[in-house]
């Protein structure tokens, strides 16, 4: 089990206005590849609600909202993707705990989420997540 962070579907699936340079394209493909292993259920992947309204709030600006519901109903319906809630307590604690790793309170969020799962393997682009012990980012 991994955990899938949200800009993993931004550069999937948004659709720039500029040129992608060749390092973006490279990480658009990744990206692809990632969405396209966990819709066909060879991947299993974990995330929260936070994160997936992430993807939301940033895709609703470059594709149709129908399309928007689409993916992100067909996230809930694959048994290999489990999505998790979080509580306000949760989200208080990970702000906090972004204070002391610097991170923002979303980033902090998965690290907790990730260590109080035991998941030890991120998909994401971010790099702030390579200088966080006991997590491995992906690809």
């Amino acid at each position: 089990m991994k955990f899938l962070d949200a800009n993993v579907f931004i550069y999937a699936y948004y659709m720039p206005k500029k040129q992608l340079t060749q390092r973006e394209k490279l990480m658009k493909e990744d990206a692809k590849k990632i969405i396209s292993e966990v819709s066909q259920g060879k991947e299993e992947v974990t995330m929260t609600v936070v994160h997936l309204s992430e993807v939301a709030n940033i895709l609703k600006h470059g594709m149709p909202l129908e399309r928007l519901a689409s993916i992100i109903l067909g996230l809930f319906m694959l048994d290999n993707v489990k999505i998790e809630g979080v509580s306000r307590e949760a989200y208080f604690a990970a702000t906090e705990l972004g204070g002391d790793l610097k991170l923002d309170p979303n980033d902090a969020l998965a690290v907790d989420f990730m260590r109080l799962n035991n998941v030890k393997e991120i998909y994401s682009f971010d790099e702030d997540f390579d200088k966080t012990e006991g997590i491995s980012r992906l690809p």
